[in-house]
């Protein structure tokens, strides 16, 4: 098989305007080996979307295929409505991007590295230039650090600053490689606040992170690789309501908690076992169809159950990850 940016087949397939990525049968091997197989990615405009992934799972890959950085070995991409790496010309300029780790030189500035970035932008306007540099560097916090010379920067500041390059002009589209690699939590937060604001503002972001919880809270839409494949994807409400659902009671009459949820039909986790859980905790996986949240507060408090604390929570991504992989995940990063 050689090694083609498209097929004939899907570079004639129609583009879905709603959509800022699109991809169909997307794959590229490495000799025998498949990195990335029959891949179809469905990005809305507008949306956070949170691209998932074990280390090896081939999203770096299927990200440098998306910017024309590497060539596909069959398939189709899209971005923002046209064929890449084709009309790479006309798309890149729409589209930040920051993959596998910003660099810089060394004893520039921050500054004077994004003023060189950005004259070599053709679509940048050399007269506004100086201002551009200044408010990029504002957006990521670097503003007090603008003229440090870059080997001094942490390796926090210099993904800030790989952050402040791809926003020196207006984009459609930020592609965005663990963005908070490197950061402390007050930069993640920052992070993800700058990530929710621009998404506010119109523009599709696709973010690969490890960071579940991360992307839990910033991200509309979800996909899930593994080994090359994508597993699953959607919006982020849609992939929990796959999970199980569980319920979770405080009380301090254990035993007969569990002796009435027992009775409806649950089956409590065994003593202990619950992560994170007391004594005084007691959970356990709701049936579908089950009985309602109501109707098991009643029954426990027809038996005299104390009941402190009652709650249904859905699958969280994390868990929704593990079944869908069948590995776990280093939510730490």
């Amino acid at each position: 098989m050689t090694d083609s940016p498209v097929t004939e087949a899907a570079a004639e397939a129609p583009a879905d305007d709603a959509l800022a990525i699109e991809t169909r049968g997307l794959s590229k091997a490495f000799g025998r080996q498949r990195a990335v197989a029959d891949v179809d990615l469905a990005v809305p405009r507008g949306s956070v979307y949170g691209f998932l992934g074990p280390n090896g799972s081939g999203k770096t890959t299927t990200i440098r295929m998306l910017l024309g950085l590497t060539s596909a070995t069959d398939g189709q991409a899209r971005v923002l409505g046209e064929s890449m790496p084709e009309r790479s010309r006309d798309v890149l300029p729409r589209v930040g991007a920051l993959v596998e780790g910003p660099a810089f030189y060394p004893f520039l500035s921050g500054r004077a590295n994004l003023a060189r970035l950005d004259s070599g932008d053709r679509s940048a306007p050399s007269a506004t230039r100086r201002a551009r540099v200044g408010a990029a560097l504002d957006r990521v916090g670097l503003g007090h650090a603008a003229d440090k010379k870059a080997h001094a920067y942490s390796l926090g500041m210099k993904q800030r600053l790989g952050l402040a390059a791809a926003l020196l002009m207006p984009r459609d589209l930020l592609v965005l490689d663990e963005p908070s690699n490197g950061l402390d939590p007050q930069g993640t937060r920052e992070v993800r606040g700058l990530i929710r604001s621009l998404a506010d503002e119109g523009t599709t972001v696709f973010v690969s992170s490890h960071l579940l919880a991360e992307v839990e809270q910033m991200c509309t839409h979800i996909g899930v690789m593994s080994a090359g494949r994508l597993l699953t994807q959607g919006t982020l409400d849609d992939l929990r309501a796959l999970g199980a659902h569980r319920v979770r009671l405080l009380t301090p009459d254990p035993g007969p908690a569990r002796e009435v949820l027992t009775r409806l039909g649950l089956a409590p986790d065994p003593v202990g076992t619950a992560p994170g859980t007391g004594p005084t905790h007691v959970e356990a996986e709701l049936p579908q169809p089950g009985p309602s949240p109501e109707s098991i507060v009643a029954a426990l408090v027809a038996a005299d159950v104390r009941v402190r604390g009652f709650e249904v929570a859905g699958a969280s991504l994390e868990d929704r990850f593990v079944d869908l992989t069948g590995e776990g995940f280093d939510v730490a990063g």
